[in-house]
């Protein structure tokens, strides 16, 4: 396994405090954040049931809250701000190229205590999967030095080694160079839908209806979408209505609490590629399967 630095150790344990610290100041009735979970690197995991047959282990009515593709300036200020009013906490995977534009915002997300997690640099229309397998790397690598240099983190890179594949359109051998990195894969458990234009009502709509289906979950919003950031305040309000528990993850020792998919599982962002990218965006090698542990 690998071993973390006491430098890296430390950060993680100041990301830990800050939420319970925060919520505090915030008073009881905001959603805040019920527990922190440390996700280990060095366990070579991929996360997240719409693409890998595993997740985390969440107790029923807890979540996680993503978000991709910023920052963007407009809409990741107001999410930002729905956050902070309710002492939330959230893992941001940003574009690299975004980060560079908005480094402030970088820092607000890191000082926060949010993630700055990483979703390529240039976020190609083409994927990661379609590239070369060494000019994804560099890709990659460039997002992990423009979003650390944007936040003003030195020393280990990526400082945040949590990454999310642009369209989930992974490959098995990045995938691997990734885990041998230390850096876990994200999926998610369900999605908001975000990147379809509709108004923020029927936005929040159909996310809180996918809510109470799943009764928990990783969820995948996009910051720069405007229907996300009007709807995130409501968003936020209604989870605590209706008794949802928010867990924030941090880089950390493991062991990290997971569980596998159902027997038969299959991944649903597999056939969505397929229909976008054709034939030649089929992933070379199925991903295993689960180990038969309920996981919803």
């Amino acid at each position: 396994m690998r071993l973390l630095s006491p430098l890296f150790c430390s950060f993680a344990a100041l990301l830990a405090i800050i939420p319970a610290a925060s919520a505090a100041e915030c008073g009881p009735q905001a959603l805040g954040v019920s527990r922190i979970v440390q996700i280990d690197g060095g366990e070579r995991l991929a996360l997240g049931l719409q693409t890998y047959p595993r997740t985390l282990a969440l107790a029923d009515r807890e979540l996680v809250l993503t978000f991709d593709d910023g920052p963007a300036h407009g809409a990741t200020e107001r999410v930002l701000e729905a956050l902070k009013a309710e002492c939330a906490r959230a893992t941001f995977f940003l574009v690299g190229s975004h980060a560079a534009e908005a480094p402030a915002l970088v820092r607000r997300i890191v000082a926060e205590g949010h993630n700055a997690g990483h979703h390529s640099y240039s976020h190609p229309a083409r994927t990661l999967r379609l590239m070369s397998e060494s000019a994804a790397r560099a890709d990659i690598e460039k997002g992990f030095a423009a979003v650390d240099s944007a936040a003003g983190l030195e020393g280990r890179h990526p400082h945040f080694p949590f990454f999310r594949f642009p369209g989930f359109a992974d490959t098995p051998e990045l995938v691997r160079w990734l885990e041998d990195k230390g850096v876990t894969v994200f999926g998610a458990d369900l999605w908001a839908s975000d990147w379809q234009e509709m108004t923020p009502r029927a936005e929040l709509d159909l996310v809180l209806s996918r809510l109470e289906a799943a009764g928990k979950g990783i969820v995948l919003f996009h910051d720069p979408r405007p229907s996300t950031a009007a709807m995130m305040p409501e968003f936020l309000r209604e989870l605590k209505t209706r008794g949802f528990r928010l867990v924030h993850l941090v880089p950390g020792a493991g062991p990290t609490p997971i569980v596998h998919a159902k027997p038969g599982w299959t991944s649903a962002t597999e056939a969505i590629i397929a229909k976008t990218l054709g034939p030649k965006g089929l992933r070379s090698e199925p991903q295993e399967e689960g180990r038969g542990v309920k996981s919803q």
